[in-house]
C-alpha cells in the first residue's frame, strides 16, 4: 500500500516530485497537494471500512502464526481482536488524527513555497506515509479492549475526543455545504443572465422545490417510524423544533430587507440547508438507546422484524456494523472532502475558510507575465505541476490539517455509528450523549446559516460578500 500511495502521490505531488510524472495532466501545486491529502483521508476511510468486515476475525486466526502460535514460533500478534472492529478503526483514525495534527503544528506560520517546511507539506510523501503508517502500527500497542473494573480504556477516552471533534467538523459540513449553494446559484443565475435560457430558472426552481419535498418527505416518516403515541417525547421534540426553525430560515432567506443586502440569496440554500437539517436530526435519533423509538432500516422496511425489545441493553448491537444512516453520512463526508481540496476561489466559503490572509490573487496576471520561463522551462521538461505560492500561499497550511483531523475524529465516529466502542462488533451501545451532541449541532448549523443572513443587516460596515 505504501508503494501505491508513493506512486499516487508522485503523480500529483510536489513539483520536484512531479518530474518523473509526463502522464499527468497539468495543475497548480496548491491544488494537487490538498488531492493527495484528500485521498489519503480516503483510503484511510476504506481501511477502516475493511476492519469491520464480519469474519475477519475468525479469517485472521487461519493466518498461520499471526494471531495463534506455530510449532517454530510465537504468535506474532498478542491481541488480534486490537486489529479488528471497532477497536482498529478507533487506532485508523487515531493514526490519522495524530498525522494531520503534527503537520497542523508543524506547518503554523507558514506563508510561501520558500519556506523550508513548505518542502514538506507539499512534497516527502513517501516519508510521511511511513509515519502515518508507523503511528498506526505504534497505536495497535495501545491497550485496549477488556479491562479490569474500573479502569479506563483508550477507546472510553477518545470517544470523547471524536465526539467533540466529529461535533466542529459537523460545523466545518456546514459552510462547506453553503458555499457549494452559493456557488451552485450564483452559476445558474450567472447562466440565465448571460444567455436568457430559461432552462437554468427552471433548473433551480426544479431543485429548490426536490429538496423541499424529500425534507418535508423525510420529516413525515420520521412521525411515522421514529415516534409512538404515547413516548418519545424527544424524537418529537427534535422533529417539529426543526421544523419550525428551518421554516423560519425560508421565510428570513427572501424578506426584502434580506434580499437587499444579499442579492444572491434565496431559497435554493435555504432548501439545502433543510435537507441538511434534516438529515442531522435523523442521524441523531438513530443515536437514541431506546429501541423503540429508534427501529433499524431493516425494521422499517420489515414491520414483522420488530422486537418486544424497548430498551438496547448494554453490549447490544442494534443496528449492524455499518448502518445507512452511516453510509449517507460517509458519502456526504467524502463528496465534500473532494470538493474543498479542488475548490480554491479566494471570493468563497472555502477559500476564506482556509486562505491564508496574505493569499495571493495573482493566477490571471502570472499567466501573461514573464515570470512564467520557469514553468515554461518545466513544461520543457515534462513537469506538469507549476508552483503558485512563490509569493504566498493559496490556503493556510495548518488550518487545512486542522480540518483533515476533524475529519479523521468524524470517520471514526461514523464508522462506529457514535456507539460505545468496543473490539467486537457484537458488543457496540448507543448512547445518548451522542444524540444530544448531533441534534445540538444542527441547532448550531441553522443558527450559523440565519447569521450568514441577518449578518449583513446588523453589521452593515463589514465586509461579508
Amino acid at each position: 500500500m505504501g508503494c501505491i500511495l508513493g506512486s499516487l502521490a508522485c503523480c500529483c505531488g510536489s513539483a520536484a516530485c512531479s518530474l518523473c510524472c509526463v502522464c499527468c495532466p497539468s495543475c497548480k501545486n496548491s491544488t494537487s497537494t490538498r488531492i493527495v491529502y484528500a485521498v489519503i483521508m480516503i483510503l484511510g476511510t476504506i481501511t477502516g471500512l475493511i476492519l469491520l468486515i464480519p469474519g475477519l476475525r475468525t479469517g485472521l486466526d487461519k493466518v498461520p502464526g499471526l494471531c495463534s502460535p506455530t510449532f517454530f514460533s510465537g504468535a506474532l500478534v498478542k491481541d488480534c481482536d486490537q486489529i479488528v472492529g471497532y477497536a482498529a478503526v478507533y487506532r485508523v483514525c487515531f493514526a490519522m488524527a495524530a498525522f494531520f495534527f503534527l503537520l497542523m503544528v508543524l506547518m503554523l506560520c507558514v506563508t510561501s513555497s520558500k519556506d523550508p517546511r513548505a518542502k514538506i507539506q507539499n512534497g516527502f510523501w513517501f516519508f510521511k506515509i511511513l509515519i502515518l503508517i508507523g503511528i498506526f502500527v505504534g497505536a495497535l500497542f495501545i491497550p485496549g479492549g477488556a479491562q479490569p473494573p474500573g479502569t479506563v480504556t483508550f477507546e472510553e477516552v477518545f470517544k470523547w475526543v471524536g465526539m467533540i471533534g466529529g461535533f466542529l467538523f459537523i460545523l466545518i459540513q456546514l459552510i462547506l455545504i453553503i458555499d457549494f449553494a452559493h456557488s451552485w446559484n450564483e452559476s445558474w443565475i450567472g447562466h440565465y443572465e448571460e444567455n436568457e435560457h430559461k432552462c437554468w430558472y427552471i433548473g433551480l426552481l426544479f431543485f429548490t422545490v426536490f429538496f423541499y419535498l424529500l425534507s418535508l418527505t423525510g420529516i413525515v416518516l420520521f412521525f411515522v417510524f421514529y415516534t409512538t403515541a404515547d413516548g418519545c417525547v424527544e424524537h418529537k421534540f427534535f422533529i417539529s423544533f426543526n421544523l419550525i426553525l428551518c421554516v423560519i430560515i425560508s421565510v428570513v432567506a427572501i424578506l426584502p430587507k434580506i434580499q437587499e443586502a444579499q442579492p444572491k440569496s434565496g431559497l435554493l440554500q435555504a432548501s439545502i440547508i433543510t435537507l441538511y437539517v434534516t438529515y442531522l436530526t435523523w442521524s441523531a435519533m438513530t443515536n437514541n438507546p431506546n429501541k423503540a423509538c429508534n427501529p433499524s432500516l431493516a425494521q422499517i422496511l420489515d414491520p414483522s422484524a420488530n422486537t418486544t425489545v424497548t430498551t438496547a441493553a448494554p453490549g447490544t448491537d442494534i443496528h449492524g456494523v455499518v448502518d445507512g444512516e452511516s453510509i449517507i453520512a460517509l458519502v456526504v463526508f467524502l463528496v465534500l472532502v473532494i470538493y474543498s481540496s479542488i475548490r480554491t476561489s479566494a471570493a468563497s466559503q472555502v477559500g476564506k475558510l482556509t486562505m491564508n490572509e496574505s493569499a495571493h490573487l495573482k493566477d490571471s496576471g502570472s499567466d501573461s507575465s514573464g515570470g512564467n520561463s520557469k514553468n515554461d522551462d518545466d513544461e520543457e521538461k515534462g513537469q506538469k505541476v507549476h508552483d503558485d505560492e512563490e509569493d504566498s500561499v493559496a490556503y493556510s497550511y495548518s488550518f487545512f490539517h486542522f480540518m483533515f483531523m476533524l475529519g479523521s475524529l468524524y470517520v471514526m465516529m461514523t464508522l462506529t455509528n457514535w456507539y460505545s466502542p468496543s473490539s467486537s462488533l457484537k458488543t457496540l451501545s448507543a448512547n445518548a450523549p451522542s444524540m444530544w451532541i448531533k441534534i445540538s449541532s444542527s441547532w448550531v448549523c441553522i443558527l450559523l446559516y440565519l447569521w450568514t443572513l441577518v449578518g449583513p443587516l446588523l453589521m452593515p460596515n463589514r465586509e461579508f460578500s
